[in-house]
């Protein structure tokens, strides 16, 4: 049933027993990572429900509208901006609060539970504790902890974790027909998640990461004004910079591994050990631990939402000393 979906087979086995023996709970937490597959996940499990051969067979009529996000009976919300309104959740309540209209249930997907505001959270848990028949609420999250407890009491939850590296790097092969030293940097740095392996991520790990590196390494600590420059090309880079700073990392913890002695295929960076062992040369376990923590010190400053020129400035001075 759930033949599409890569991973996860523990829990595609408990949804499909929840299926058959006909035992659905009224609503589901499905709580882990980002990009790891729980929303295909919820839509796999929305197509069985839906589908007229009762196995999600993508052929039907009802298999066809999940895959194109028109189905009358599928509802599906996430952020406005930076938050779930109460708005959408009372347009939620009054479309579960009709019968469905061509499918066995209606099923509603709530993409980032956590960014429920304190007002939309709320008005959900009237709909938890007062369940209509008939009705199914997905809630997706990577960080159950910011779900308010009361809802999170009221679900059944169901914990994803990564995809083993070794899986996607074999999936990623197949599907983007690339290197295995490409495919194994990809799922390296992507963590065990398809959306950032095959999404905006793609290009920044495989064609812009030897360049970010390049100029990272060539500075020194009397190279103030290349410093400085390369700094605010980081800052500009407000989408993606939490990104580079997992490439810097990666970086740095490689040195660290060719330092006690770990061969190659522990290595992210497998296609510079060139640089790795250059760069190494000059470097002890000492101002490795240093520059990690520089890098972990930095990342709770923008996640506070310092200054991000300034951070990186602090940051790249830190590296370089």
């Amino acid at each position: 049933m759930f033949s599409r979906v890569l991973g996860h087979q523990r829990q595609k086995d408990l949804l499909e027993k929840a299926v058959s023996s006909k035992r659905l709970p009224h609503a589901y937490l499905f709580e882990g990572p980002e990009g790891i597959g729980k929303r295909l996940v919820a839509l796999a499990l929305t197509k069985i429900l839906f589908c007229a051969n009762g196995n999600s067979c993508g052929d039907c009529p009802a298999c066809h509208k999940v895959d194109h996000h028109n189905h009358p009976d599928l509802h599906q919300l996430g952020p406005d901006g930076s938050s779930i309104k109460i708005e959408q959740i009372r347009a939620l309540q009054k479309e579960l609060s009709y019968r469905p209209l061509e499918a066995p249930y209606k099923v509603s997907i709530i993409d980032g539970a956590e960014k429920m505001n304190p007002a939309a959270a709320n008005a959900l848990l009237k709909t938890l504790e007062e369940p209509r028949s008939q009705t199914l609420l997905i809630l997706l999250t990577p960080a159950p902890d910011a779900v308010l407890p009361t809802i999170r009491s009221r679900c059944q939850r169901l914990p994803f974790s990564r995809i083993p590296r070794e899986r996607l790097q074999e999936v990623l092969v197949e599907q983007l027909n690339i290197e295995d030293a490409q495919a194994h940097i990809l799922a390296t740095l992507s963590e065990g998640s398809f959306k950032k392996a095959l999404g905006k991520d793609r290009e920044l790990y495989l064609q812009r990461r030897k360049e970010l590196l390049k100029n990272l390494t060539a500075l020194s600590s009397g190279s103030i004004i290349p410093l400085l420059n390369l700094a605010q090309k980081f800052a500009e880079e407000k989408d993606l910079l939490f990104d580079i700073l997992e490439i810097i990392q990666a970086f740095y913890r490689d040195l660290l591994l060719l330092q006690h002695g770990r061969p190659m295929d522990d290595l992210v960076n497998v296609d510079m050990l060139e640089t790795l062992q250059s760069v190494s040369r000059r470097e002890n376990v000492s101002s490795l631990l240093g520059k990690l923590d520089a890098l972990m010190t930095s990342r709770r400053h923008l996640e506070r939402n310092v200054n991000r020129q300034l951070a990186m400035e602090v940051l790249l001075l830190r590296l370089v000393a």
